[in-house]
């Protein structure tokens, strides 16, 4: 996940949520969203 941009990290959690994908799948996403401080682009689930 490091080498994807934010924008397209943003748009990988709004699709992997829209198509319902894992809950394990979209954590990881969301832990990545935080480590970058990227959590005021979007609005997390915890």
């Amino acid at each position: 996940m490091k080498y994807l941009s934010d924008e397209l990290l943003i748009e990988s959690y709004y699709k992997a949520k829209e198509l319902k994908l894992s809950p394990e799948f979209i954590e990881l996403i969301e832990r990545e969203i935080r480590r970058r401080a990227l959590g005021h682009k979007i609005k997390l689930s915890s």
